[in-house]
């Protein structure tokens, strides 16, 4: 198999980076699950965009603040700065963002904002976002999806990439010769016990990086959400109870009903709070009002949430709903330049596998749909100045499959390098969320 550009990862990155890329151009677009199955599918609260010069300022500072000050200031600046081209691209491929009577375009505020500067659709604003760029990418001729499809390894040497290995919908094996490959393959949230992230999430792409000596950076800045609905119940994922709900006044109380915290403190404060507080209690959740927000509001904003706790057995409109912390967003990832590229030749990354700076040791909310695609943009532009290409059709020719056989071990080896590089980077100290049981990911990532 060969092709100009294989893309490993179906989200926002993955879709927007094939759409900025030239027409001349052969792109594969390969997924591990199906294309309804990305984190960007399953965003709620919105993503942020530079109203005005007026606002740069604070929205700097609100962005380096949540960071604890260690983000990239040059990457903070590039995505701030490019963010009204990013939502007029999207406005123009067919996005719905709330808007006002008059037409103009409505902006809420969520936890550790200072000011209303996220546009929204509903409380599913990801899977807004994600299903019209899906839906402009299937129309593009130079671009093939594969589903159900996983890059198993990387085709390189001497710091350069080739392609990719990758295994079938079929179980087969396939290589792929690439010019370039850009990886797009999400987060780690699937080797958590607790988490919003789809289960197939399994930090691949860090385990591969890992393999073949590519920089990663800050592999311990995982992100716990304050809010998903707690239950007992062995689910797939938990359910995200979005910041943007807090941003529009829900209240947490402890086990007597009283309210215990800032609710708008930035998540990783917040979530200490909250655990405190359990330990306080001695109980698995806390609860949090919804009612503060007013009923035409939560039905308008938030009719997903309402829908889920409602199935849940919980009327959003009477009483408070149980909540826990859970491991959310990934901070760390391969490390990329402020254009996408990785440490190794004709290699880049984008999204949540991609660590360019910009949300330093904690992400401010709603700043990842917008950074995903400012670097999925980014590297398509810099791969479509055409740099030369260095090919080795030999090294794809005598790369073996034998390595692979055994797909389970492989997996648990890969998951085991991603811990360990966590907990290296983390002092040898217990994530705060546990880890899920080693075979459970595995089965359902075979």
């Amino acid at each position: 198999m060969k092709t100009d550009v294989l893309i490993v990862g179906a989200g926002v990155a993955g879709l927007y980076c094939a759409l900025k890329l030239p027409k001349h151009k052969k792109i594969m677009i390969i997924t591990k699950s199906d294309l309804e199955s990305s984190d960007s599918m399953l965003a709620q609260g919105g993503i942020c965009m530079l109203k005005d010069e007026s606002d740069y300022d604070s929205y700097f500072e609100d962005t380096m603040k949540a960071g604890h000050y260690e983000n990239d200031p040059k990457s903070v600046e590039i995505m701030i700065r490019t963010s009204p081209d990013i939502i007029e691209d999207l406005v123009s491929y067919g996005v719905r963002f709330a808007r006002n009577l008059d037409g103009s375009l409505d902006f809420t505020r969520e936890g550790a904002h200072s000011q209303k500067r996220i546009l929204y659709h509903k409380d599913v604003t990801g899977k807004e976002i994600t299903t019209h760029l899906l839906d402009k990418t299937l129309q593009k001729e130079n671009v093939t999806f594969y589903e159900h499809t996983e890059m198993v390894d990387l085709i390189c040497q001497d710091n350069t990439c080739y392609g990719a290995v990758l295994r079938m919908q079929d179980g087969s094996f396939e290589k792929v010769e690439a010019d370039n490959v850009v990886l797009a393959t999400g987060g780690i949230g699937g080797i958590y016990e607790h988490s919003t992230n789809f289960r197939s999430l399994t930090g691949d792409s860090l385990a591969i990086a890992i393999r073949h000596h590519i920089a990663l950076e800050h592999a311990n800045y995982i992100q716990i959400h304050p809010t998903t609905f707690y239950t007992d119940k062995e689910e797939d994922r938990s359910f995200l109870i979005s910041e943007s709900v807090r941003g529009e006044g829900a209240l947490l109380y402890d086990k007597h009903m009283h309210r215990f915290t800032n609710e708008l403190l930035p998540r990783d404060r917040l979530s200490e709070a909250i655990h405190k507080q359990m330990e306080k209690d001695g109980t698995p959740f806390v609860w949090e009002d919804l009612r503060p927000i007013g009923e035409v509001t939560l039905q308008r904003h938030f009719p997903n949430i309402v829908e889920h706790c409602e199935k849940m057995g919980y009327d959003v409109f009477s009483e408070p709903i149980p909540v826990v912390p859970a491991q959310h967003y990934f901070m760390g990832g391969i490390q990329v330049d402020h254009e996408g590229r990785t440490s190794m030749k004709q290699l880049y990354a984008a999204g949540e596998t991609a660590c360019n700076g910009v949300h330093g040791k904690n992400r401010l909310a709603s700043n990842s749909l917008l950074e995903s695609l400012v670097w999925a943009r980014r590297a398509a532009t810099l791969i479509a100045l055409g740099a030369e290409i260095k090919k080795d059709p030999a090294l794809i020719e005598e790369t073996s499959f034998e390595p692979y056989q055994d797909m389970a071990q492989w997996k648990e080896e890969n998951i085991t390098l991603v811990k360990e590089e966590i907990k290296r980077e983390n002092n040898g100290r217990t994530p705060a969320i546990a880890y899920r049981k080693m075979a459970e990911p595995l089965s359902k990532a075979v």
